[in-house]
This record gives C-alpha cells, structure tokens and sequence, in this order.
C-alpha cells in the first residue's frame, strides 16, 4: 500500500488498511452492545494533542470494561502516531484531525462460523475536524439546553469510562437538537446538578473563579484538566464542584471543554443570556488565549477562518 494513498489509512488489528476495508464482524460485542471503548484526541498543526494522556485514559476505560485489547500503551500511543503521519498528506484539505483509538470485547462466536478472528477488534484512525460545521459557534457563542434526561448515574455505569454506549447522551440530546439543532445539550447528573454533553465538560466563572462539576459524575476531559492547569498558572481559583441550575443562572460566564473545541464560550442557558452576553468573557478569554500559547495553534482563528 502506498503512503501516498488518496483514501484515509486506518490501523485494525496490526495492519495499515484503507479505512473503506475496516470490517467488523456482524457478531461482534460492540455492535451488538455498545461493549467496547474508545478515546479521541486532535491534532493541532498535525501534532496529536497530549497523546500519552488520552491513551492513558482509554486504558483506564478498558481496565473497568475488563477488556484486554493485547496493545500495550506504548504500543497504541506509536501507532497512533503512526496513522497521523500516513496521513498528514491528506490534512491540508481538512486542517486537523481527530485521532481515535477504539476497542471492542470482539464476537460472540457459537464456534461453528469460522471466524478467523474472536478476539478483541482493534482500530487507530483519523477523520477530519468539523471546523465549518461548528465555527458560527465561536463567532457567536453556544446556546446551551438541558435536557429532561439525566446522566447515567456512577453506581449504575460509571460515566468516567469512555465507551461505546452513548445512548444516554443521545437520547437526551434529541429533544435539544429537534428543539434547535445549533443547541448543545448539557445533561443533570442524578442529584440535579450539572453533569456533562456528548463529549463536553462545562465550567461556569463566578467573581472571577472557575467551577466545574465532580470528576464522579462526568467524563474527566483532557482539555478539561487542560483548563484547570492553566486556570492555576494563571492565578484563576478553580474548584471541582456541584453546580445546580441557580448556579448556572447566576453564572457570569459560562463555556464547555472539549477535545476538539478546545474551549468554547457559552452565550445562553436554557434560553437565558449567560452574564451579559458578550463571548468570550474576560476569564474565558484569558483561558483560551493560554491554551492557544500553550498548543502553539490558534485554534478560534482555525475556526473563524471556515465562516
């Protein structure tokens, strides 16, 4: 297979293939179930962003599964970068990647079909960020909503895992998205405080200070804890907490973190103006001017640019 191939590469199960060839078995537990993992970082400029950590954390998703994927960290994290650079010819079109690792628990075999394969399904790939789709958002700020539906409950399936079954977050962002299908859902945790979205934290800035929800309740993000670091190189308190709705409202700025949002401000919450409405707030503002430093990437003008 030519490096320069004109279709995306994809990793599965220790061979570089076209993604198109990528097959998974129509018995395998995670297209039955929802039973695999997966974790997903960027790129920025082509560099994968904190990679190690990422990794680090889907292997904290596959411990609790109690799946084995036979990759050791390392080994995942030099492929990964791998697949970045069998791709990088292809990013100009697209400006950066999301880069994702997923693994699945494998097929359910009754022994008699002939699977070459039982074990677990292993995949490394990349696809383009959704720059255009989303760039009015940091021109403007998001509308956040939530939803009647709450996150899955820690004693239940803790939501610290990163795995395939997402239909918690996609079915209460359904009523959010037929609603206005610019909004960003923001789920309740089962307590009635502020959780998380499907694949956002939030933070909210109170006199000055940053404040986010337990680590219990949601998926600790990347960029989250990313946030959090800078918020203490740069002198801003920052404290893990419970946040419920008369918080939110009170909120003089508010904005969600992502892998590939990096940091996005908030304009509005549940159809009320956050603070007074300008994005970014100072606060927020200085958080993404310190993460853009920090990534050597101005990730808002890589968005404004797609307007």
């Amino acid at each position: 297979m030519s490096a320069l191939s004109n279709t995306r590469l994809a990793w599965f199960n220790g061979q570089f293939m076209p993604e198109g060839q990528v097959m998974i078995p129509f018995r395998d537990r995670s297209w039955k179930y929802g039973d695999g993992a997966f974790d997903m970082t960027r790129t920025f400029e082509g560099q994968p962003f904190r990679l190690k950590e990422h990794i680090d954390r889907f292997y904290r998703s596959l411990r609790y599964l109690r799946i084995d994927p036979g990759v050791s960290p390392k080994e995942m994290v030099a492929v990964s970068e791998e697949i970045v650079a069998r791709n990088e010819h292809l990013r100009a079109a697209h400006g950066d990647w999301w880069v994702g690792q997923r693994v699945s628990r494998g097929v359910d075999a009754v022994g008699d079909e002939g699977w070459e394969h039982t074990g677990p399904n292993v995949v490394v790939e990349v696809l383009p960020l959704p720059l255009k789709a989303r760039a009015r958002h940091f021109r403007d700020g998001a509308d956040v909503v939530v939803p009647p539906q709450r996150r899955t409950a820690p004693d239940m399936l803790s939501p610290r895992a990163k795995t395939h079954n997402y239909l918690n977050m996609i079915v209460a962002e359904q009523p959010v998205k037929a609603a206005d299908p610019e909004a960003w859902a923001v789920l309740l945790d089962v307590n009635g405080n502020l959780a998380e979205g499907l694949g956002s934290n939030i933070f909210i800035v109170r006199d000055g200070a940053l404040q986010t929800p337990r680590e219990k309740f949601v998926l600790p993000g990347v960029s989250r804890q990313m946030t959090m670091d800078l918020a203490g190189q740069l002198g801003i308190a920052c404290a893990e907490r419970d946040i419920d709705l008369f918080d939110a409202a009170n909120a003089d700025e508010m904005f969600l973190t992502s892998t590939s949002l990096c940091i996005l401000p908030v304009r509005s919450f549940n159809g009320q103006v956050v603070g007074d409405g300008k994005v970014p707030g100072p606060v927020t503002k200085r958080l993404t001017d310190a993460y853009i430093a920090a990534v050597g990437c101005d990730f808002v003008k890589q968005y404004l640019d797609r307007l």
